[in-house]
């Protein structure tokens, strides 16, 4: 890299500038300031293909978008993290306005009003939706946020072990075991059905629904870790609590979530965004930041940015994560398609997505050679098949009529941890957006198999 790489109008200084700093820096050149990388490794040769015109560069992106399934193009019954939802017009109309999506960080409150009310409307409708005392801005996605719960147990707890469920999703332990693995904590993985909880345990990590579908008991969960002095930190399916108790109702310490099924697509993957309560009493150990609502010198209401526990604001010593920014334009999504909904619109899509899912898999477990491993518990909107053949060539045949099936969850990561007899088990998810004659078109698939 030489000083011609930095000539370029978006660098605000010039050459004369440049050349006092690498003085004050005892340098004569910028080349100098990466001395330490290998040689070999500064300016590698690139390997790429002759610059294209605007609409060359077009054509070339639609033809690979165009090897794309869009949701929408037939039935999809793919799930574990990632839900195909209703999104009313509304939503992407009111949060593509200039005023929300050019908009950056709230740092100057006197210019952000609308952004720190918004994040303040969010942590209200959170807090509300999962039963607990407050939330924060907002976090990357679901297994982040999870993973931070954890570390804010062990904060709290003064403890390094982890006691997380089997019915946790394979990605969101493999995110918690990223988080933790330079902060010295032990990750346990134990039995759903019966988790040991030693007197040193920070936390039992549990999901509600599980990766699985299936719904646990959370207040026998709550008793077990606050019996041995251990929080209780919960993943929580934010729909799915449009019709169930939320885990605040079993007393959960620290509750997260993935705000996708709020408003936002797919999107082959994100950006997503993460959820994030807890009781009040721990709210200093909170990660992220916190707008509050005040009174500005002539009496009206007013919106700050209340607590910012990241290091960019505190000492880094106190600092309870490095995150360093928020899903804000997402935050606002969710936001408007939860007022959109409403209490009675969220419940109604919470209980499509359950008795969808129950019709669809009654209708499986006919078929010859299928079976529902874990029939003996209740289930929400997801449920596990174990199937005649490999899952994978099952997708396939299902793909061939033009229908998006499950997971296969006898392949890595999902197979670790994997339930026993689950090897050629396909996980299924049917949401509101699934029609009874998508359902029945699933069925005639399978049956093929049979």
């Amino acid at each position: 890299m030489t000083t011609a790489h930095f000539q370029s109008h978006y660098i605000p200084n010039t050459e004369e500038e440049q050349t006092e700093m690498l003085a004050t820096l005892g340098l004569s050149s910028i080349d100098q300031l990466f001395h330490d990388i290998p040689e070999e490794f500064r300016n590698p040769p690139l390997d790429l293909p002759a610059p294209l015109s605007e609409l060359e560069i077009q054509k070339e992106l639609g033809a690979l978008a165009g090897r794309n399934r869009p949701l929408g193009s037939g039935p999809s019954f793919l799930g574990a993290g990632a839900y195909h939802h209703f999104i009313p017009s509304i939503v992407k109309a009111l949060m593509t306005r200039g005023e929300f999506l050019t908009a950056y960080t709230p740092y100057q409150p006197e210019v952000s009003q609308g952004t720190l009310q918004v994040i303040y409307e969010f942590q209200t409708l959170i807090s509300s939706l999962f039963g607990m005392e407050v939330a924060n801005a907002g976090m990357y996605d679901g297994a982040t946020s999870l993973a931070e719960g954890v570390l804010m147990a062990c904060r709290v707890t003064r403890r390094d072990r982890v006691a997380v469920s089997d019915t946790v999703s394979p990605i969101y332990l493999q995110v918690i075991r990223t988080y933790c693995q330079a902060h010295g904590i032990r990750i346990e993985v134990v039995r759903h059905w019966e988790p040991e909880v030693a007197d040193d345990t920070a936390c039992l990590v549990v999901q509600y629904p599980n990766f699985y579908g299936g719904l646990e008991d959370l207040g026998e969960f709550c008793q077990l870790a606050h019996g041995h002095g251990a929080l209780l930190v919960v993943s929580a399916d934010p729909m799915a609590c449009g019709m169930l108790n939320p885990p605040g109702h079993y007393n959960a310490d620290i509750v997260t979530g993935e705000g996708q099924p709020l408003g936002i697509p797919v999107s082959y993957g994100g950006p997503y965004l993460g959820l994030f309560t807890c009781k009040e009493q721990y709210i200093r150990q909170m990660p992220s930041r916190l707008v509050g609502r005040t009174l500005d010198s002539q009496g009206r209401d007013g919106y700050v940015l209340t607590l910012q526990t990241r290091e960019q604001h505190i000492r880094r010593e106190r600092a309870t994560s490095n995150i360093c920014t928020n899903e804000a334009l997402y935050a606002l999504a969710s936001t408007i398609y939860l007022a959109a909904m409403g209490k009675q619109g969220l419940r109604q899509v919470a209980e499509l997505c359950y008795h969808k899912a129950h019709y669809a898999a009654s209708r499986i477990e006919e078929l010859p050679g299928y079976a529902l491993p874990f029939k003996r518990g209740p289930f929400y909107q997801e449920f596990v098949v174990q199937c005649p053949a490999g899952p994978a060539e099952i997708n396939r045949r299902l793909m061939e009529s033009n229908i998006l099936g499950g997971l296969d969850i006898s392949i890595p990561p999902y197979s670790d941890p994997l339930p026993p007899d689950l090897d050629q088990g396909m996980l299924l998810c049917v949401t509101e957006m699934n029609s009874k004659d998508d359902i029945d078109a699933l069925v005639e698939g399978l049956a093929e198999f049979s």
